[in-house]
């Protein structure tokens, strides 16, 4: 299922496209590695960290439990007690699970943690806008970004149900330079310094032949770059869009998008959770598009191993976007996202093979049987439908 990438043209046309329409200059000279599930990304995060020579900046929405939030906790430490500065940063929604254990285990050995927007200090717009980014960087020089949470559900290799499947980027080269701008922004929010004599900002050399885009949203109402990153991918492709997507509520500019991109002849294929979703509510407002999405052209495939969380969309071969942001209204319009944009049409026959792979793994929505579903169904969609905006 792979579509060979336009070649050093494409790229060029892709990458002027997004900037021109973003607003963001690319970066040339990036080495991208795509991780997949728990088995592949903690390990890499995890020796990156050990490895630290300065400094280590984290921030996640989900920091729960289990052995590897155990294993970051004991990294971290370890690091901090050695004399590094490490800066861990969570969401008060999203991590409000994780132990107090490991938080004063981490405060005790030295790390500085905060909570992004903790309930006491909440103003009434921030109770809805969250971060939601996830973003490792160490010594300023690899950064990792992603849809993985520091929790057990992340662990393994989407093996079973209690195995979640996911993926990770980890990039070396300029482009962490943006990245590491994405937990700053946040951090700085928190009253803390942005930066210290420990910071050195280093000249980015070549680390690879990939180009990366870095497109870091703060939480808003509205239009956000993001929007305009998917907006570009579905409205320039001329020959594939493969979206994998843990929610899917698509507003109905996009809805409006995928469609007319499947009737101009675009291949769309949209990837999403199974029997396995975390949140049926949000599995069901999403469901109330399928009739449009199907009577297109868009084909729309349930994965049925686990409970499927990760980010990516590619277009044509040649350009993939993965971060922390959904295909959802929460993350487009709401939430605090880092997400990269990578022009390389070597890593995205990665992703694109490892979408291909999961669509083994999966079954796809028939637009006969859909068109027959219950009334108890139409309702629940009609039910969810009503709070989409918030989802």
């Amino acid at each position: 299922m792979t579509v060979p990438g336009d070649g050093t043209a494409g790229v060029r046309r892709w990458r002027r496209g997004l900037e021109g329409l973003v607003g963001v200059p690319a970066t040339e000279g990036n080495r991208v590695d795509v991780l997949r599930n728990g088995d592949e990304i903690f390990p890499a995060m995890l020796d990156a960290i050990r490895s630290a020579r300065s400094t280590v900046d984290i921030m996640t929405y989900v920091y729960w439990t289990g052995d590897v939030a155990r294993h970051f906790a004991d990294a971290l430490s370890e690091r901090a007690r050695a004399g590094l500065r490490v800066r861990i940063l969570l969401d008060a929604v999203g991590a409000h699970a994780m132990s107090d254990e490991l938080g004063e285990r981490m405060k005790a050995a030295g790390c500085q943690m905060e909570w992004f927007r903790p309930p006491g200090a909440w103003r009434l717009r921030d109770a809805d806008h969250r971060t939601h980014r996830k973003v490792l960087v160490v010594d300023e020089q690899v950064a990792f970004v992603g849809g993985v949470g520091i929790a057990r559900e992340w662990e393994g290799d989407a093996q079973d149900p209690s195995h979640w499947r996911d993926t990770h980027l980890r990039v070396r080269g300029p482009a962490v330079d943006g990245l590491r701008a994405a937990f700053v922004g946040n951090w700085a929010e928190t009253g803390r310094p942005a930066f210290d004599g420990r910071d050195r900002f280093p000249e980015q050399g070549r680390a690879g032949e990939a180009t990366v885009q870095t497109v870091v949203c703060p939480s808003q109402q509205g239009w956000t770059e993001l929007c305009t990153v998917l907006h570009a991918l579905i409205g320039m492709a001329e020959r594939a869009v493969r979206v994998t997507t843990a929610y899917f509520v698509p507003d109905e500019h996009f809805r409006g998008m995928l469609c007319a991109a499947a009737r101009r002849g675009v291949d769309v294929d949209v990837l999403v959770p199974g029997p396995h979703i975390d949140k049926r509510v949000v599995q069901v407002a999403g469901e109330a598009d399928y009739a449009e999405l199907l009577e297109a052209g868009v084909r729309v495939w349930r994965y049925q191993p686990t409970m499927l969380h990760a980010k990516v969309v590619t277009a044509d071969g040649t350009v993939a976007c993965v971060g922390s942001a959904n295909f959802d209204q929460r993350s487009l319009r709401l939430n605090e996202e880092a997400n990269v944009v990578v022009f390389d049409p070597a890593v995205v026959a990665t992703l694109d093979r490892h979408f291909a792979e999961d669509l083994a793994l999966s079954e796809p929505v028939d637009p006969g049987r859909w068109a027959r579903r219950g009334p108890v169904q139409r309702v629940r969609e009609k039910l969810a439908g009503s709070i989409d905006s918030e989802l």
